[in-house]
């Protein structure tokens, strides 16, 4: 197993996950039913769940396209988004 890849995943998505709207459901959840430890489980099988499929999805997509590709979709995806953060957003400065 490549242990540094193991912690570099490890930080990357705790990192992603802290301030989530999931964790914040999750804290609702958590505060408002008699069983939190059944929150705590159904919140860690659906993030085990959704990673999976990210996973799988990911390294099938890996086998077909050259890692390349792969990394200049992710660079306009994310550049995309920013640009509509940027310009698209309902914030207004005068406000």
């Amino acid at each position: 197993m490549d242990w540094q890849l193991l912690g570099l995943s490890f930080i990357t998505v705790f990192l992603a996950e802290i301030g989530d709207k999931s964790q914040l459901a999750a804290i609702a959840l958590g505060g408002s039913l008699k069983s939190p430890r059944a929150v705590f489980f159904g919140s860690v099988a659906a993030l085990l769940l959704a990673t999976l499929i990210g996973v799988l999805l990911g390294g099938g997509i890996a086998q077909l396209l050259p890692v390349r590709t792969l990394k200049a979709m992710a660079a306009i995806g994310f550049t995309l988004m920013a640009l509509r953060l940027l310009w698209f957003s309902n914030y207004s400065e005068s406000e």
